[in-house]
């Protein structure tokens, strides 16, 4: 089918509920074409509407060969992918000791390798292009982690490094890749469907641990991001024609990565002899 010359072409990972859904909302909104994967297609058609633009689709990010049928059947139907949107993925709440063998590398089966099935199965048609857009959804925990995130911030700081290495192998080709990094936003994150809690609890991780399970209990729909804000911000993203390789969406996000930064630069200064005296006595010469 024919598009407009500004119009975009989106697949979106994820896009049931949440961040998903109303970025496809919004490009759809603006005349934009949207491919939205979900396991359960059928509700997202729903919620979402009937659109010749709109393309709802089963995927489970976890299989390869999927993830290759969604990309081909995206170029067929609308000629070309210029923005993808890793946003499938899940929270997993607990202590690293906490967290069996089972639990993390289910969080990384989808977090982590679901995304680089989407990303291997479109980079090739938009290698062909020459353009388009990559957009991992990250988190704040992607760049500080913090007690009771541990496993699911190490997806999300795999995410990070898979997108900084992106940007650079993608620039000479005229691809941008970007990690978006929310804070905590009003969705569902924080419910049952999202978020997943260790089956083990070991009571010394009580004062640590055990306050942010009780904090995530008490937050959920009352957190400070605005999604629709979020849908918008995601927008200018993908129009911009020099993107940032991260972008922190929050006051909250913007509070911890300079937080973080701060520390970094303290112990950096405090262990800066240290960490001079490892090099070869030649080295500087």
């Amino acid at each position: 089918m024919s598009l407009a010359s500004t119009a975009k072409v989106w697949l979106i990972t994820g896009a049931s509920r949440g961040f998903g859904q109303l970025i496809a909302k919004g490009a759809l909104d603006r005349g934009d074409a949207v491919v939205a994967t979900a396991r359960q297609p059928t509700t997202l058609a729903e919620a979402v509407g009937e659109s010749p633009n709109f393309l709802p689709v089963r995927l489970d990010v976890t299989s390869e060969p999927e993830a290759q049928k969604v990309a081909a059947l995206a170029v067929d139907r609308f000629g070309r992918i210029d923005v993808l949107v890793n946003n499938a993925g899940y929270g997993l709440l607990g202590g690293v000791e906490e967290a069996s063998a089972q639990e993390a590398q289910a969080v990384f089966q989808t977090n982590v390798f679901g995304l680089l099935n989407v990303t291997r199965a479109v980079l090739p048609y938009m290698r062909q292009q020459r353009r388009g857009h990559v957009i991992n959804m990250s988190s704040v925990g992607g760049y500080a982690s913090s007690p009771g995130w541990g496993v699911y911030c190490a997806t999300k700081f795999a995410v990070e490094a898979l997108t900084e290495s992106l940007a650079a192998e993608l620039a000479p080709l005229g691809i941008h890749a970007t990690a978006v990094e929310p804070g905590y936003f009003r969705t569902d994150f924080l419910d049952a469907r999202s978020l997943v809690t260790t089956k083990g609890r070991i009571d010394d991780y009580d004062a640590t641990v055990g306050a942010i399970r009780r904090f995530a209990g008490q937050a959920s729909h009352k957190q400070p991001g605005d999604p629709s804000k979020l849908a918008k911000a995601m927008l200018r993203l993908a129009d911009s024609d020099h993107p940032p390789v991260r972008l922190p969406l929050g006051s909250d996000t913007v509070a911890k990565l300079r937080e973080k930064n701060a520390f970094v630069d303290r112990e950096l200064a405090q262990w800066l002899e240290v960490s001079m005296s490892t090099d070869h006595d030649d080295s500087h010469k």
